[in-house]
């Protein structure tokens, strides 16, 4: 990418093909160039081009997988979680660029083609199974670029509410709706490991090996410290064995009950006098071994005393970290981000738009919108400019992505004129610039 005279945005993601337009057009989604650059310099959607599976017959085969796949991903990144808008974004210019292949001196694919690629093509059960790893292959290839000490798995569900008749559809009476009851798994820099589309009356944990297995499996080679944080739901002693034969460190949330309020009996009296204004924080940790536990395991209890209030607020973890107590709970809370980036994935990119009628085309619709959400997180922790990164996906899309354009053909290239609205050309191309710094450098020899 360059600039020109008039400070405009030349795009030239292939020195091959140059792309043409017949007159001026405009663009609201220029934003898009950006996250292109970004995919282009980790090589994301290139590297899993040979093992999906085209059962397309013919040669007259306009589009290919990757195209396809491309523009499923950004027009969700870009905020349009239907196929019916694949008519008016086949001849959007932003998107046309960013597809690439006959897109860049034609058109993308219409609603027709990209209803098919996504109910008929990834349905497939090869390509089913390769999509659902592919959120952590992309995981792996940005490891790979900035090596990693740690890793921390924040595992939790989510609700996705359904309409009509839908397969699998069920009520959840703890959601209070019919819907999908999907899984998730996260990094701590808020990438989303796997995740599974269940069936709504599922409990939270259901399943929980489909999508652990894999990722525990996928970080075996590295030599970092590995942690696991879950909320009740996963409080369960095949868990804990399942992570202590792998080498993880967890910290679980586990309900209470009458034998563990007794061992906290002498934290339980209100304290005396006038109460603080903060609230009073005691700590306990003992040894514990439920009935269904096969040997004990250490328990830690919070016991939060806040003014204004007769009872205190009592929480236990189960735990093998050897920290101090209180560290242990400030280790667990900070799960809560999981949450924040469930919520992320649900009002920035629609996640929760699975409006398909058969459970295997919505499980593929949750994997894209997986797909959308990395990359537009792999842009925030990657390569935002400190002055930004707190922009949430949800601000990224409006005042990044959604930059109005002006497009120009030129002979030798074509200029995108972007308004200078949200972002400034400045912070645009120190962007680009640090998405750069991302390329592999190619060593030549004499």
């Amino acid at each position: 990418m360059g600039e020109s005279k008039k400070g405009a945005l030349r795009v030239n993601f292939d020195k091959k093909l140059k792309l043409e337009f017949h007159g001026t057009k405009v663009t609201s989604d220029a934003g898009l160039l950006a996250y292109r650059e970004l995919d282009e310099a980790l090589g994301l959607t290139t590297m899993i081009e040979p093992d999906f599976y085209d059962n397309r017959k013919g040669k007259n085969t306009q589009h290919n997988i990757i195209a396809l796949l491309r523009q499923s991903v950004y027009g969700r990144l870009a905020g349009y979680e239907d196929t019916s808008d694949a008519e008016r974004l086949s001849v959007d210019p932003a998107m046309r660029q960013v597809v690439g292949g006959r897109a860049k001196e034609r058109t993308a694919a219409s609603t027709s083609l990209m209803g098919r690629f996504e109910t008929e093509i990834l349905t497939q059960p090869h390509n089913l199974e390769l999509l659902m790893g592919v959120p952590g292959i992309w995981v792996d290839r940005v490891h790979n670029r900035k090596q990693i000490k740690k890793i921390i798995l924040d595992m939790d569900s989510s609700v996705s509410p359904t309409y009509g008749n839908q397969e699998c559809s069920a009520y959840n009476g703890y959601f209070g709706c019919t819907c999908y009851h999907p899984i998730f798994c996260f990094n701590h820099f808020g990438d989303i490991e796997r995740a599974l589309l269940r069936s709504g009356n599922v409990y939270s944990s259901d399943d929980w090996r489909s999508v652990l297995v894999t990722i525990v499996e996928r970080y075996r080679g590295y030599n970092i410290v590995r942690f696991f944080r879950g909320d009740a739901a996963f409080a369960d002693p095949n868990v804990y064995r399942y992570l202590e034969a792998e080498g993880y460190f967890y910290a679980i949330r586990l309900k209470g009950n009458d034998i563990l309020d007794k061992k906290i009996e002498d934290l339980m009296t209100r304290p005396v006098g006038r109460p603080p204004k903060k609230p009073i924080v005691l700590y306990h940790s003992f040894q514990y071994r439920a009935a269904s536990w096969d040997k004990s395991g250490r328990l830690i209890a919070k016991v939060e005393w806040h003014a204004g209030e007769l009872f205190p607020s009592v929480g236990f973890i189960v735990t093998n970290l050897r920290w101090k107590s209180s560290n242990v709970v400030k280790f667990y809370n900070k799960r809560g981000t999981a949450e924040q980036w469930i919520k992320e994935g649900k009002y920035a990119l629609n996640r929760t738009r699975l409006s398909c009628h058969d459970f295997t085309d919505n499980q593929v619709r949750l994997q894209l919108f997986a797909l959308a959400y990395n990359l537009g997180n792999f842009l925030r922790r990657l390569v935002l400019p400190k002055r930004i990164r707190d922009w949430s996906l949800r601000t990224l899309q409006v005042k990044l992505i959604k930059i109005g354009a002006k497009v120009v053909r030129h002979s030798r290239y074509v200029i995108f004129q972007m308004a200078e609205v949200m972002v400034s050309r400045s912070l645009f191309y120190d962007i680009l610039e640090r998405i750069g710094r991302l390329k592999p450098v190619s060593i030549g020899y004499g």
